[in-house]
């Protein structure tokens, strides 16, 4: 695998020696400055092990005024940070490079939940909350907040937010964005942006919560957000549809999508083989269908008013698309636990590819309707390049969103199978661009795809993130390196 580690540090920021570690050790106390190997390692390997740094110190300030002089500090001795949450992340946007000079700072102390106001549908939330940890509150004050990932128990929402999450309920929530009302965050030099607005309209100007959502950590470092809630749902009804093709996928959400609008809340794909790797390796996943189907649909509908019936409306769907013979079968869930147990299938997807060998991923959007043309035209194209390779493309069918993974042949070598990461990126990224997508539609750029971001964005959107970039972080302390590449890399390369 090429570049499995992040680059040396080429910035020119300052080094981390014992003089600076006291100093912080004075701020935050000796017990959250973690400077031993055996102790600063774990933050310092991204969970595949794809992106591997080292730091001589991980901070872990406990308020949004620790964090405030924390950056104070790192500012006037020209220190970078790389701010991480639960580590959980696909790019290598939460790891140091090579040089040891990068500061990790956690926010994993940075863990209450300020304030849960039912009546008005809203959370305040520090960014060092588990995302399942707010799910729970939510649901214990009958609200729901929506957003759901496969990580949800480990993933914290400063992280979510930092990378603009999507997960499976963007259908009918939309992205981590979309859910967020105000935020708190401490700028490069230490001053805080108190904008934890509560308030469903705010025309006052530039909405500027929306520079740091998606930012990944570059611009400054999210403390709390004002989040949205939502009524529970009174019904869910689940439901798994085996299909021939990816056309009668999308012949079915749009047939879905017709019956209940809204009430759509969640419409996945899923390849048989992605199937089978979760049946073999997921701890307490089956196969819900007596015969295997080339592909599946796993379709949900979320119902908030007891005037609409949602078995009623679901069983309507299957009569219509089995009327259309756009399903071969299909299964209903009985139970909350059956639901459980569909969604357990989808959602250990990606995790236990890793136990069929090198797996190289996409994280790409293309419009709804194009869904069945990029497969039509990727699948073979990776199959062409490597024999005997094993597609593994599933997702977010609802939106465009599809994680478009390859394992590796069977019995091939990891290490030469990974070595073509980039040589596959490049032609289904090509495929992509060509169909009108998007290379990244919810894991962010990071390290694995900032070298390819000016080839897929408008020369003028690259220049205005720059100046951004500029204005927020003149001496380029934050998260140096990810996202867009470092100001001295780049006239070094100029030069050239």
């Amino acid at each position: 695998m090429k570049n499995p580690t992040l680059s040396p540090n080429t910035s020119g920021h300052s080094p981390v020696d014992q003089a600076v570690i006291d100093q912080f050790k004075a701020l935050l106390g000796e017990q959250h400055c973690l400077t031993s190997h055996a102790d600063t390692d774990p933050y310092c390997h991204e969970w595949r092990d794809k992106f591997v740094g080292k730091t001589a110190l991980v901070l872990k300030p406990g308020s949004t005024a620790e964090v405030s002089a924390v950056m104070k500090l790192a500012y006037s001795l020209d220190l970078a940070i790389v701010p991480q949450g639960g580590n959980t992340g696909l790019v290598g946007g939460q790891i140091p490079d090579q040089s040891g000079n990068q500061i990790i700072l956690s926010t994993e102390r940075l863990n209450r939940i300020r304030q849960l106001d039912p009546d008005s549908n809203v959370a305040i939330v520090e960014s060092g909350v588990i995302l399942e940890q707010l799910q729970r509150a939510a649901e214990e004050a009958d609200r729901l907040f929506p957003l759901t990932l496969g990580a949800q128990g480990s993933c914290q929402i400063g992280g979510n937010l930092s990378t603009n999450a999507g997960g499976t309920s963007v259908l009918s929530y939309g992205n981590s964005r979309d859910m967020v009302l105000g935020i708190e965050v401490v700028l490069p030099d230490g001053r805080i942006l108190n904008s934890l607005r509560t308030l469903r309209k705010d025309n006052t100007g530039y909405d500027l919560k929306h520079l740091f959502i998606g930012a990944e950590g570059t611009l400054g470092i999210i403390t709390a957000a004002s989040l949205k809630l939502y009524p529970r749902p009174i019904d869910q009804q689940v439901a798994m549809f085996g299909v021939a093709t990816p056309e009668d996928a999308f012949s079915l959400f749009m047939l879905a999508r017709r019956h209940s609008g809204s009430i759509l809340t969640g419409f996945e794909l899923m390849p048989r083989i992605g199937v089978e790797f979760a049946i073999r390796h997921a701890q307490g996943t089956r196969d819900m269908m007596a015969e295997p189907h080339p592909w599946y649909c796993l379709m949900e509908l979320s119902i908030n008013s007891p005037a609409v019936d949602g078995r009623a409306l679901i069983e309507a769907i299957f009569e219509e698309a089995f009327e259309a013979a756009i399903v071969e079968d299909a299964a209903l869930a009985e139970s909350s636990q059956q639901a459980a147990d569909f969604w357990r299938l989808r959602h250990g997807m990606s995790e236990v590819q890793k136990n069929e060998g090198g797996s190289i991923k996409h994280d790409i959007s293309v419009p709804v309707s194009a869904v069945p043309a990029f497969l039509r035209r990727a699948i073979p194209a990776c199959e062409a390049a490597i024999p005997g390779c094993r597609p593994v493309p599933f997702g977010h069918m609802g939106d465009g969103n599809l994680h478009f993974n390859i394992s590796q042949p069977i019995g091939a070598d990891r290490t030469t199978f990974l070595a073509r990461w980039e040589e596959i990126n490049e032609m289904v990224h090509a495929i992509v661009t060509d169909m009108g997508g998007s290379i990244s539609a919810e894991h962010g750029i990071g390290t694995l795809k900032r070298d390819h971001l000016p080839d897929v964005k408008d020369p003028v959107e690259m220049e205005l993130m720059r100046q951004i970039k500029d204005l927020l972080d003149p001496k380029g302390l934050m998260n140096p390196d990810k996202l867009l590449k470092a100001v001295a890399a780049t006239k070094k390369e100029t030069n050239q």
